[in-house]
């Protein structure tokens, strides 16, 4: 029995790892690489600063399987020891995907600001933040990246659309926007911890940074402190929600064949257990 059960764990783990390399990555849309930096105060090893951030960590990956934002304070048995951290999915991500990100953006920051008190990581479908400071509920209009595409020249028809595109934005309310028009595509979003006011405060100096910045580029992204906008006039620079949901439905059907599969050979090998134990006791 204990050989069978052995020959059972293996053959379902094999499996489980063979047809999950038919899972479609999702890279491109959520996981690729924004921006990201760290604070120069470092922490000692095996201090309680370090225990206290790697819960800290620990939550933020363990909320993402449910949450798309959510915020943590670490308390410790001093001040010098408490850490604040956040995370925040793309608005559009399901909840696979958001957590899929985030743990990416965790293993990331870990390697990037290794032994920093604070670091931020923001990649294409999340971000996450963390430091020794508060920074929940502060509001941050300062630029941490601007990045403008080549200029196509005044061109009345596309500018016009992102103007409106971008108008849009500004007026649509809410901590997650997206507009289109055409080929011209435009998303804004602030971190969970602003007010609706404060948000479209931040979202408002975003837009309008961006268009001035950016003037006829054909692509623009504005990350402020806590918000972003950004704008493409073409195809391909934004993957916007048509994308992220073919990767979301891809990966739920595979997941779904996947179970199916590995509850069809559970039930095959019982049942040859059950016909083998059943020949040995009639051959006894």
């Amino acid at each position: 029995m204990a050989t069978t059960t052995t020959r059972t764990s293996f053959l379902l783990l094999f499996l489980a790892s063979l047809l999950s390399l038919s899972v479609p990555s999702s890279s491109s849309s959520t996981d690729s690489f924004v921006f990201g930096g760290c604070t120069q105060q470092r922490y000692a090893p095996d201090s309680p600063y370090e225990f206290n951030l790697n819960s800290l960590l620990t939550s933020l990956v363990n909320s993402a399987t449910y949450s798309s934002y959510n915020n943590f304070t670490i308390l410790g048995s001093s001040p010098q020891d408490v850490v604040y951290g956040l995370y925040q999915c793309r608005g559009d991500l399901s909840m696979p995907d958001c957590a899929t990100c985030v743990a990416r953006a965790v293993s990331q920051v870990g390697g990037l600001c290794a032994q920093t008190c604070g670091g931020a990581l923001q990649l294409q479908g999340c971000y996450v933040k963390y430091d020794n400071t508060s920074f929940l509920g502060v509001e941050d209009k300062g630029v941490v990246l601007k990045k403008c595409g080549p200029s196509v020249g005044y061109e009345p028809e596309a500018m016009g659309r992102r103007d409106a595109v971008m108008a849009g934005l500004a007026n649509a309310g809410g901590p997650y926007r997206v507009g289109g028009s055409g080929e011209v595509q435009g998303v804004a979003q602030c971190v969970g911890d602003l007010s609706l006011d404060e948000c479209q405060d931040c979202v408002s100096e975003a837009i309008g940074r961006l268009k001035n910045d950016c003037g006829t580029a054909d692509f623009g992204d504005m990350f402020l402190g806590k918000c972003y906008a950004r704008y493409s006039t073409g195809k391909g620079h934004l993957a916007l929600k048509d994308h992220g949901d073919k990767l979301s439905n891809d990966g739920e059907k595979t997941f779904a064949i996947i179970i199916g599969l590995l509850a069809g050979v559970a039930l095959l090998i019982i049942f040859l257990t059950f016909i083998r134990k059943m020949f040995g006791e009639h051959g006894k």
